[in-house]
């Protein structure tokens, strides 16, 4: 059974740092890409981030370029991201999701990915 499970949002203070967790099972992690996106309330879902079948070739938004780093972890079946300098534009739930045989740019189209986690919230206050 193939399952995502997303963790690490919470209350971060403007200029701190989250790791994004996406723990994966029910299939090999890096045949799929794995994506990662953003929803704010009141606001259409975003791409951030995502880390491409085989090669592991990545992708970022602009919104996050620079301060946030995505990683795959075979052996654990995970994928992170890392997200810095969190700004008050970040706030949102963050979901995880798997394409099957997908590339980096397979995050810029919802439909090609398979499966998703549930996400995880990130609030940016001080």
């Amino acid at each position: 059974q193939v399952e995502l499970v997303d963790s690490g949002g919470g209350l971060v203070q403007p200029g701190g740092s989250l790791r994004l967790a996406c723990a994966t099972s029910g299939f090999t992690v890096d045949d799929y890409a794995i994506g990662w996106f953003r929803q704010a309330p009141g606001k259409e879902r975003e791409a951030v981030s995502c880390i491409g079948a085989g090669d592991g070739d990545t992708y970022y938004a602009d919104s996050v370029k620079d301060r946030s780093t995505i990683s795959r972890d075979i052996g654990k079946s995970k994928v992170d991201l890392q997200l810095n300098n969190l700004t008050p534009e970040d706030p949102a739930f963050y979901y995880c999701a798997a394409a099957r045989g997908g590339t980096k740019w397979s995050v810029l189209y919802y439909s090609a990915m398979d499966y998703w986690g549930k996400g995880t919230l990130v609030t940016v206050s001080s």
